[in-house]
């Protein structure tokens, strides 16, 4: 444990309550935890049609809420977006200010209140019962006034927060996040949005550079070293030095590949090597994939079999490119 009179701003020395600081901690953690598994212990119908609602919008799922449901509501929306339904936050208070204009009719809104008595909501909720706009309120009390005018309640759970004195936000805001998640993840299950559609919405950073495909990063073109089968050795060396890849792909008339030349396979063959064609020395039925499969999983292929290049193929066998460990370490993918 660091000394904290060590660090530049010194902290007040260890005051012997270590102990009730970690309990007070553990105590948070229970709590939140029994209120999750009162959540989940709630789930009924009303959820299957707050999901299905989800599923068939139109325009986008507008989510708001004020103060923590607020923060807690940027992320609900922010997961949904990136799970592949369309959706945004409106501010309540910027709301009342013209912000209005975002939500359409075709829009499905989610509005968020503990108490169900966020004077900041009145003007969204009013919106959307005058123009016919589909309203699911995530609240603790059914018969609070959020409740009485939403189309679909998704209740919270009646627990107790996390905080000493029960007035903070913690319980209730953890068991929103989570009921945003469930509604997010469900949504994105009966879409069959997978790793692929989800790198889409993810382009930058680590996260975006694993969930890039092979199409997306392979050698494609002009750019591929491609011999016929009863090529010469002579032009098989001549291609393979000029496109610089240290590979030959043989490939037949209609661009089935019949094999791959290494220079491995060049210094196997050393003896009498230019008295072979192409197919001779090459290595068939090589170990290929498909443009559509993660790049990540193309290294997983590449470090299993101890080689450096992957010829991509389409499900035909019909050669696409090429795919070389040096692209995906560029590419950040290790």
């Amino acid at each position: 444990m660091p000394n904290p009179s060590a660090l530049p701003n010194a902290f007040p020395a260890d005051s012997g309550h270590e102990g009730s600081i970690l309990d007070a901690a553990k105590t948070v953690l229970a709590t939140e935890r029994a209120g999750l598994g009162a959540l989940e212990a709630s789930l009924n119908g009303e959820f299957v049609t707050a999901v299905q609602w989800i599923l068939g919008v139109k325009g986008r799922v507008i989510v708001s809420g004020m103060g923590k449901s607020g923060h807690i509501g940027t992320k609900i929306a922010a997961t949904l977006a990136s799970t592949g339904t369309p959706a945004h936050f409106v501010h309540p208070a910027e709301a009342s200010h013209g912000d209005l204009g975002m939500i359409t009719p075709d829009d499905l809104c989610i509005l968020i209140s503990n108490s169900g008595e966020s004077r900041e909501l009145a003007d969204i909720v009013a919106y959307t019962r005058r123009f016919a706009i589909g309203m699911i309120a995530i609240t603790k009390v059914r018969e609070s006034s959020l409740g009485k005018q939403a189309d679909l309640i998704l209740q919270l759970p009646d627990v107790p927060e996390a905080c000493t004195i029960g007035m903070a936000p913690t319980t209730s805001t953890t068991c929103t996040l989570a009921l945003g998640d469930a509604l997010a993840i469900a949504a994105m299950n009966e879409r069959d949005f997978d790793a692929s559609s989800f790198g889409n919405y993810h382009p930058g950073g680590k996260l975006g550079s694993h969930l890039m495909d092979v199409a997306a990063l392979m050698h494609a073109g002009p750019e591929l070293p491609r011999v016929a089968p009863d090529a010469s050795m002579g032009d098989v060396l001549v291609e393979m030095t000029a496109k610089g890849l240290g590979i030959a792909l043989v490939v037949d008339d209609t661009d089935h590949l019949k094999g791959i030349i290494t220079d491995g396979d060049l210094r196997r063959n050393l003896v009498g090597l230019m008295d072979h064609i192409a197919l001779d020395i090459a290595t068939k039925s090589p170990r290929t994939i498909q443009p559509s499969a993660l790049a990540s999983a193309a290294i997983g292929v590449m470090n299993e079999r101890e080689i450096t290049v992957l010829a991509v193929v389409d499900e035909a066998g019909i050669l696409q490119g090429v795919l070389h460990m040096h692209d995906c370490l560029r590419a950040g993918i290790v």
